[in-house]
Formats: C-alpha cells, sequence, structure tokens
C-alpha cells in the first residue's frame, strides 16, 4: 500500500508511542492530525513534523470531551477529504490501588478517557469510514487488558474493555471492508512505563519508534491480509521486519 497522502488520526500524539508514531506515519508521506491534553506536547510533536516537511493538524482537547471529538473528525475530513488510519493511543493510568481502597474520581477519570473518550474517538471515525467502505482502526492494548493484575485497577479494567470494544467493533464493520487490529507493545521507554514501573531501568526496554514501526506495518498489512482484522497482538507476534 502506498501511504503518501493517507490520512492518520492519532489519539494522545503529544508524547511516546502516539508521537513516535506520528512522526514515522508522517516521514511515510502521510497528513497527520494528532490530539492530546498537553499543549506543549502537542505542539512540539507538530513542530517537528512540519520542521521535517510534513503536514500536520494539532487538535489540543480531551478525548473524554464527545463535542471536541466530534469537531476533531469533521474538520480532519472537511480538510483532508477522509481518515484512512485511526490510531487509539491515548490513555491515562491512575493510581496503582487494590480495588477496595480505589479513589472512585480516580476510578471515574480513567474509565471516562480510556473507554469513554477511545468510545467518542472510534464512533466518530467508523462513521466517516463506513460510506466509504475504506479504512483501519488500530487500538495500543497492554497485557493488564488480557489478564488481570493486583493494583492496576481502572487502568486494566479499561484495556479490558478496549479489547472488548475492538472485539466488537471487528464483527460489525467486516461487512464494510474496514479493518480492526489491537497490539499490545510490551515494555516501552515512555512516561506512563515509567509511572508505572519506577524502580525499572528504562534502557532495557524498547524504544517507542520500535512500535511506531509496528503500527505502521500493521497499517500497511491489515487491507492486505484479511486473517489479521479483529485480531488482538503482541510484538512477538509480527514478523522481525515489522519490529
Amino acid at each position: 500500500m502506498q501511504l503518501k497522502d493517507k490520512v492518520v488520526l492519532i489519539t494522545g500524539g503529544g508524547r511516546g508511542i502516539g508521537r513516535a508514531a506520528a512522526e514515522r506515519f508522517a516521514a511515510e508521506g502521510c497528513k497527520i492530525a494528532i490530539c492530546a491534553r498537553s499543549e506543549g506536547e502537542l505542539f512540539g510533536t507538530a513542530k517537528v513534523i512540519e520542521e521535517a516537511g510534513g503536514l500536520v493538524r494539532p487538535f489540543r482537547l480531551d478525548i473524554s470531551v464527545r463535542r471536541d471529538v466530534q469537531r476533531m473528525v469533521a474538520q480532519t475530513v472537511s480538510d483532508w477529504g477522509a481518515i484512512d488510519f485511526l490510531i487509539n493511543n491515548a490513555s491515562v493510568l491512575g493510581p496503582s490501588e487494590p480495588i477496595a481502597t480505589y479513589p472512585p474520581e480516580a476510578w471515574e477519570e480513567v474509565i471516562r478517557v480510556n473507554v469513554n473518550g477511545t468510545f467518542y474517538v472510534t464512533q466518530a471515525v467508523v462513521r466517516t469510514m463506513i460510506p466509504r467502505r475504506a479504512g483501519t482502526i488500530l487500538s495500543v492494548t497492554s497485557s493488564v487488558g488480557r489478564i488481570g493484575r493486583a493494583t492496576w485497577g481502572a487502568y486494566s479494567v479499561s484495556k479490558f474493555a478496549l479489547e472488548g470494544m475492538m472485539q466488537t467493533l471487528a464483527e460489525e464493520v467486516a461487512p464494510f471492508n474496514l479493518r480492526v487490529v489491537t497490539l499490545n507493545p510490551g515494555g516501552t521507554r515512555t512516561r506512563m512505563r515509567a509511572a508505572a514501573y519506577p524502580k525499572e531501568d528504562p534502557s532495557r526496554l524498547q524504544d517507542p519508534a520500535r512500535v511506531a514501526k509496528a503500527l505502521l506495518f500493521l497499517a500497511m498489512a491489515a487491507d492486505a491480509d484479511p486473517h489479521l482484522h479483529g485480531k488482538s497482538l503482541d510484538m512477538s507476534d509480527l514478523p522481525d521486519e515489522a519490529k
């Protein structure tokens, strides 16, 4: 697949995996729409892409605010005609606490962003993809969204919800030729990982650029290989050239 001029919307594009993906897809000639809550990080990513000659539209917003999400998607389609790829990457970690003592306010925030926000973005984008009968949704998941782990609380639950959401979506959009693939990147050198594992040596973790390369591979491969549709993959499931 030729990626030049394809439109990619990436949530959580201000840092970590989202920023690396934005830079990688832009280097392939894609038009990039990114959103993030932090204005400094968001426009930092946009500046890097623009200085490299890429085309980018930054949107400062919280994906849990539905009207802002709808405005972003509508503006992107109005400017560029379509959204070819959606990368659901934005999420918040929340505290490390047992369910019994988990702060309700923190629980509500994590679920609001990671579940509701991802739903709002996905729904708005899929509604533009279905009439075209073309588009790919890639979502970043976690191992704690497959097997629960003590003290991961709302984050773990939100990733279980993401897995279920994408499985449900995959069945629904298959007749419209859309592709849905979920990727668990594993340990990656990001700020969220450092917050979750403060004693971990970051030099032993993979760079976000490696995950971005895997997402690029899946974006190109999903349309050509129907067997990828609906799959939830680990990095180890991908061929060496994808990593």
